[in-house]
């Protein structure tokens, strides 16, 4: 994807599967190293969450695992996001910060998302201070379409960011996606 001495670029062709891919590619087709820094991060609140960002849904079917984990930072509940399976069998602060560093991740702005390097030292060094996140990236729902009478509608997944007023439908409605593998 990147030519030898590159760390951004644009693609005509979108892969990968929504909820894991950063706005910035899913919606503008522009991808650098800090679009990975994104998918990474949500993989890291799935893991400490115990829970799948996709179909994600606890008492609102719009809310994602990006927005749950949000409101949660933002009200001070943080650890209540730790998978309960758990039990008390983990460290706090730990998961804490496995929250925090995934909030990092997936904020909006990519040039405010650490560096790969970064999380590495983040992840090994408590002596660290991270810095405060900002909101995340965009949050994904489901909206019913309506359809043909034969059909009945069905939902579409939609995609918002906070940079733009609008909603963008992705191009696959589909629940499965394939990804080719190519060297860099």
């Amino acid at each position: 994807m990147f030519g030898g001495d590159e760390t951004q670029g644009n693609t005509s062709r979108i892969a990968g599967t929504y909820g894991y891919m950063s706005p910035e590619y899913a919606m503008q087709e522009h991808y650098s190293t800090k679009s990975d820094v994104y998918s990474f991060g949500v993989l890291v609140l799935e893991t400490v969450a115990g829970r799948k960002n996709s179909g994600f849904a606890i008492s609102e079917p719009s809310l994602d695992l990006l927005s749950y984990t949000w409101r949660h930072w933002k009200e001070g509940r943080i650890a209540d996001l730790v998978d309960q399976s758990l039990g008390e069998d983990y460290q706090r602060n730990e998961a804490v910060r496995c929250i925090h560093l995934g909030l990092l991740c997936v904020q909006e702005d990519p040039t405010e998302r650490p560096l790969m390097s970064a999380i590495v030292l983040m992840l090994s060094g408590y002596n660290i201070t991270l810095p405060v996140p900002s909101r995340p990236a965009y949050f994904t729902g489901r909206r019913r379409i309506s359809g043909d009478n034969n059909s009945g509608g069905f939902d579409m997944p939609w995609v918002e960011s906070s940079q733009s007023s609008q909603r963008t439908a992705p191009i696959s409605i589909n629940e499965v996606t394939i990804s080719e593998l190519d060297a860099r």
